[in-house]
This record gives C-alpha cells, structure tokens and sequence, in this order.
C-alpha cells in the first residue's frame, strides 16, 4: 500500500504514468529482493487497480496525509495486536 503526491503533465494519462511507475518499480523490487536479472513475464508485484484524485484539494493538506500514513498505520497495527 503506497500513496504517493504526484504532478505530471497533461500531455501524460494519469494510467499510463502509474502503469509506468508500478512496471518499473516491480522490475526493480525483483531484482533487489529475489535476485531476478530476468525473466519478468508473467511475475506479478502490484495489485492491478489504483486511485488517483484529480479535483484539486488542498495539496499541502494531502501532502501532510501522506507524510503522517506510515505513522498512522503502525498505530492501527499496534491497536489491532492489542486488541484483536
């Protein structure tokens, strides 16, 4: 689970730049942690779905969320550990 603050350009479709992202980052992720070099083709990392919101919200105020996500997310792990 990622969240991630993006800008990009209108000339780019927001699909296709996530597609990138999730493509070249899986490539990545499998050659650091499994030591794959190739072989790619059928391998599976990302989830196929995504959100994107494109209406504007206050950025600083979405930046601020997921900058505090990882923090928020070892709380509810910790609440969910103590009380299960």
């Amino acid at each position: 689970h990622i969240h991630l603050v993006l800008s990009i350009p209108p000339k780019y479709s927001v699909s296709m730049v996530i597609g990138y992202l999730k493509g070249k980052s899986a490539i990545h992720i499998h050659r650091k942690a499994e030591g794959v070099k190739k072989g790619f083709i059928g391998r599976h990392f990302w989830s196929r779905g995504y959100c994107a919101s494109t209406i504007g919200l206050d950025e600083e105020m979405i930046r601020a969320y997921v900058r505090d996500q990882e923090h928020l997310d070892k709380q509810e792990e910790l609440d969910f550990t103590q009380n299960p």
